[in-house]
């Protein structure tokens, strides 16, 4: 069974089996935990910049949704994609990790290529992105025994049938399903052509507290339909198909509520001329 290669390890996150535990166990010493409920955790948001900047909110999102349920599977929706792109999954093989390569649910990714139209990834055919290969350390290390479910999801109503049939397929397989959405939010700057604030300094407030607010909003009250909207009127999210498919299927998990986990900006970081916003969000029964 053929694996397809890390290629970000190393540069945006650690190369090695022992620099990505020890950047985890970082994160995990320095993360402030959501209360628990007592509810079970679905699904989430995650951001999907290199480690530095917006892997400690990622690994927290993921390290809860572990933490009370294990899972059978994770699907993780992601990729950078316009209205008109084709949906994209890997339906077989490996994806390799610094910590151990992680399986593909092939009997999901069967069933659903019986019922949409993909574009089929290989372990040697694909896209290069970075929004699912760099949550694969963390599900590795949360999820050791868990397979993953790796689809690319344009910003369409399409893409909503998509993960609620993968959530549908999880429960008649019998299998526990953890259901994470990959997006970063507002890219402003010069570096992504959007300026309608002036620069950076002047514009960090309105990103922060009104463009991404209101996205955040949305995926808050989970609505999906509403993410997508927002994300292409006002450019609040690169992967909006990501983030509402994921709403989608663990509302058909059974999800019923969300909660914020953190919120930052490469900013915080990096005080330059163009940022990133980044979110982390659980979904709860």
């Amino acid at each position: 069974m053929e694996a397809r290669k890390s290629i970000l390890a190393g540069s945006w996150y650690p190369g090695s089996s022992a620099g990505c535990r020890k950047d985890i166990q970082n994160f995990i010493e320095n993360w402030d935990k959501p209360i628990m409920t007592g509810k079970t955790l679905i699904g989430g948001i995650v951001p999907h910049a290199g480690w530095y900047y917006s892997g400690a909110l990622a690994c927290q999102v993921i390290g809860c949704l572990a933490e009370d349920d294990p899972a059978d599977i994770v699907a993780v929706f992601g990729m950078h994609m316009h209205p008109g792109s084709s949906p994209c999954i890997m339906a077989e093989g490996m994806w390799e990790t610094p910590l151990g390569n992680l399986e593909i649910a092939e009997d999901i990714a069967a069933e659903l290529m019986g019922q949409f139209d993909f574009v089929i990834e290989t372990a040697h055919r694909n896209t290069q992105d970075n929004t699912i290969e760099v949550q694969l350390p963390f599900i590795k290390y949360f999820f050791k025994d868990a397979s993953i479910l790796p689809i690319g999801v344009p910003p369409t109503s399409r893409s909503l049938k998509i993960g609620e049939a993968a959530a549908d397929c999880a429960r008649v397989l019998g299998k526990k399903m953890k259901v994470i959405g990959s997006t970063d939010l507002t890219h402003y700057g010069l570096n992504y052509g959007f300026t309608p604030k002036g620069n950076a300094a002047d514009a960090i407030d309105w990103v922060r507290d009104d463009n991404d607010h209101q996205i955040i909003e949305a995926m808050a009250e989970m609505n999906p339909e509403k993410v997508i909207k927002k994300a292409l009127s006002n450019q609040s999210a690169c992967c909006a198909g990501a983030a509402a498919t994921a709403i989608a299927a663990s509302r058909r998990l059974g999800a019923q509520n969300a909660r914020t986990v953190g919120y930052a900006n490469s900013y915080d970081k990096n005080p330059g001329d163009s940022f990133v916003g980044y979110a982390g969000m659980i979904f709860e029964k």
